[in-house]
């Protein structure tokens, strides 16, 4: 009786501290609130769960939280139903008791949970949480000093699938450690046969590539390798091959879009997608994947997809001082190397580059990131935040002339510098983009 009395008084603190936050203008609001009520209440996450009448969807994997769990939000909500969503992805405990405690209110009800979580979080959210479903997107390495190697990474959501024997899991075939996660009873997988490109960069990178073993410890091998690690792997030693597919897809990538045939039930249906690159193909087919799971149609996830708008920094557009901008989060040595593919070289350039913790403070990974994409920029390529001169470093040994680098650590400033003229892309690191997102306001 007592912990549910600090339930209901944290949602009334929640809301208080929320107004404040407004008020004082001092923060972006997607985790002090959920500190805050975790502190008041520190099982506040177990109540959440009966705000919810229908599932609770959970997704993780080291790049494409954000844009899966939102498409995957934006088609429920088109197909009429309530959503409870982090949708600006605080994705530890913080960032989903936040959400919760800014949404729940005593006599509401919601349909659906859909929760972005951070790898390293999962098990705990799990110990308050009994989720539904599982999506799992890719496991690429990412902030060493956060996650160490990828067997540590899988180990984490290895060890919170345990937790939960009835959670459904969806499943990225192409990448050869997610597709090792079906340990509950029911899992179902997704990946492209096929990829084809038409469009105006080429699908080549100079990051390197990571090797994988079979559990028998020969190294796995590739019929198609679409980047990185994903794609049709199989092991010469003890026959161990990529999992058929429930939803097999095949992708023609765009410039600024791309074209997905994906099969559900011996029926292929065809989905246009409004993102840039293979890694946003991907993430769509995730999402899709659970469309279809749940029992949504083509009609409901086409109109979803057409109206869906990426935000927070995920291939997001806006306009700054009057010139079109793209923001595009950049964390890690294969997801940064994917959007450097996609970036326009007739724009003015901003690389905001942060080492908190939230960052990583490891940031090694830009040496493994394929900046060399860059050396034909046209335009301004001005370096920003605390490791401006680390990035521009970096840049020089990419090849770009050291005459076309503009160093301005002053993140407003770099900004207001770049996008006088023309277009502008804004490659920032996680809390650059929460710095950027601030002064855009």
């Amino acid at each position: 009786m007592i912990n549910k009395i600090k339930f209901y008084l944290s949602l009334i603190v929640a809301r208080l501290a929320y107004l404040a936050i407004k008020i004082l203008n001092k923060s972006s609001g997607t985790s002090f609130v959920g500190m805050l009520v975790l502190k008041l209440c520190p099982d506040f996450l177990r109540y959440c769960p009966k705000y919810i009448k229908k599932r609770i969807v959970t997704i993780t994997g080291t790049n494409g939280k954000s844009t899966t769990s939102g498409i995957i939000a934006h088609i429920l909500e088109v197909a009429h139903q309530r959503v409870i969503h982090n949708l600006k992805g605080a994705n530890m405990l913080t960032g989903v008791a936040n959400v919760f405690a800014l949404c729940v209110r005593p006599l509401k009800r919601f349909d659906y949970a859909v929760i972005e979580s951070d790898e390293a979080y999962l098990s705990r959210l799990y110990d308050y949480i009994n989720a539904d479903y599982l999506v799992v997107t890719n496991l690429f390495r990412d902030q060493l000093d956060r996650y160490g190697e990828l067997n540590t990474t899988a180990q984490f959501i290895k060890n919170a699938i345990d937790k939960n024997p009835d959670l459904k899991l969806i499943l990225n075939a192409d990448d050869p450690i997610v597709a090792t996660f079906n340990r509950t009873k029911y899992a179902v997988y997704y990946g492209f046969e096929n990829v084809e490109y038409k469009c105006s960069y080429e699908n080549k990178s100079n990051a390197p590539s990571e090797v994988f073993n079979c559990s028998c410890n020969e190294e796995l091998k590739y019929t198609k390798q679409f980047f990185a690690q994903q794609g049709h792997y199989y092991c010469p030693h003890c026959g161990y091959k990529r999992p058929k597919c429930n939803y097999p897809a095949n992708v023609i990538v765009y410039d600024d879009y791309s074209v997905i045939s994906v099969e559900n039930r011996g029926i292929s249906f065809e989905f246009k997608v409004n993102l840039a690159g293979l890694y946003n193909a991907y993430n769509a087919l995730a999402a899709i994947a659970f469309a279809f799971q749940c029992g949504l149609n083509q009609v409901e996830i086409q109109k979803a997809l057409d109206s869906y708008h990426a935000i927070f920094g995920r291939t997001e557009k806006c306009v700054i001082n009057g010139n079109p901008a793209v923001i595009q989060l950049i964390k890690n040595p294969t997801g940064a190397s994917e959007v450097l593919k996609t970036v326009d070289l007739n724009s003015n350039i901003v690389i905001a580059i942060n080492d908190n913790y939230a960052d990583g403070r490891d940031i090694s990974w830009l040496w493994d990131s394929d900046f060399e994409q860059l050396k034909d920029a046209k335009k301004l390529v001005i370096t920003s935040g605390i490791r401006a001169n680390d990035m521009a470093t970096r840049l020089k040994y990419a090849g770009i002339p050291q005459g076309k680098i503009i160093i301005e650590p002053n993140i407003k400033k770099a900004i207001d510098m770049a996008t006088k003229d023309g277009k502008t892309t804004i490659l920032p690191s996680y809390t650059a983009l929460l710095k950027l997102t601030k002064e855009k306001r």
